[in-house]
């Protein structure tokens, strides 16, 4: 009796997978799992409807109204413009001075404030995270978080107040035989008192999200710091920096893209014209320019530069952060 024996074909020649109309066959899961998690956890998914829905009405529609820079706007007529100008307007504000004049103020200020107003939540974080009081921790987190809960006119109305020409600032200074300083009318202080406000009023905010940083390093990072002699700077230098830098370097990349949106509201409140030659930045310049004067075009064209710059160095940050630090936005 005779047996027959199949012998496995030769490498290389085995049958291909079978093939669809569109090539391979993919995995159901990596073709379907989107639909799948999209099924299951629609409840958490139905939290991001509303988010999208803001950022869409007011974020993204709105961008539409930039064809206004290119295109002449008549209040009462069309929304998108009457007649097409081309780059009429970026011309007129390149040539006028007292926009880079106000340019050069958004720049002093964003300047003044990112570097002031950047490191010093970073510091205080760092104060607070020594402190090894609970009760004095609290009080002083409490004490500098108040100021968050101000409103921008409350923050305006206590530092005029305050700097006013017979306010406490100026009594001090009378009891010391210096004759009071007309702090809100000179154009040498108003950055000092716009920095000065920021810091008082964001510093202790800013603190949350580096503290929060702070509580994930590993503490056993600080065990072998210590077994290897160092002393408490160089663990903050070595190891609580270094842990929160990701942080660090996501608040500053978005720091930097609002450089040039320096607090509208703020310096709208805190300045007059007497102040106008270092307090007058941008966005208040527009403000006088497209709702005063009714020169929305021009307004228009003001504010699309500026996003482009904003656009620019939020992109160039990103990229140095990447480049350098190994840490970035995307």
């Amino acid at each position: 009796m005779s047996t027959s024996t199949t012998s496995a074909p030769p490498p290389g020649t085995q049958d291909p997978p079978p093939k669809t109309r569109h090539g391979p066959e993919r995995p159901v899961t990596a073709r379907r799992g989107w639909r799948r998690a999209l099924r299951r956890d629609w409840q958490l998914y139905s939290l991001a409807v509303l988010p999208l829905l803001f950022f869409l009405v007011f974020r993204y529609l709105p961008m539409i109204g930039n064809v206004i820079a290119f295109r002449r706007f008549e209040p009462g007529g069309s929304i998108l413009g009457e007649r097409w100008v081309g780059l009429r307007y970026v011309r007129m504000f390149l040539t006028d001075p007292t926009f880079w004049q106000v340019f050069r103020n958004t720049l002093w200020l964003g300047g003044l404030t990112l570097v002031f107003c950047f490191p010093i939540p970073i510091v205080l974080a760092l104060l607070l995270n020594e402190v090894r009081r609970r009760s004095l921790k609290r009080f002083v987190q409490s004490v500098s978080y108040l100021p968050h809960f101000l409103s921008v006119v409350i923050v305006a109305g206590i530092t005029m107040q305050m700097l006013a020409t017979d306010g406490p600032v100026n009594h001090v200074l009378d009891w010391f035989g210096h004759d009071p300083v007309r702090f809100i009318q000179e154009p040498g202080w108003f950055r000092t008192i716009y920095v000065g406000s920021e810091i008082w009023q964001t510093a202790g905010w800013g603190t949350i999200l580096y503290l929060a940083a702070l509580t994930t390093i590993d503490e056993d990072l600080y065990e072998a710091a210590r077994i290897d002699g160092a002393s408490r700077w160089r663990q903050i230098w070595h190891v609580t920096l270094p842990g929160i830098r990701p942080t660090m370097i996501t608040l500053l990349i978005l720091n930097i893209g609002t450089f040039l949106a320096v607090g509208f509201e703020k310096v709208l409140l805190l300045y007059n014209p007497l102040t106008y030659p270092t307090a007058d930045v941008v966005s208040t310049y527009l403000y006088r320019a497209g709702v005063e004067s009714n020169s929305f075009s021009y307004a228009a064209a003001i504010g699309l530069f500026e996003a482009i710059i904003g656009l620019v160095l939020v992109t160039g940050a990103n990229q140095l952060s990447r480049r350098t630090v190994g840490t970035s936005l995307w």
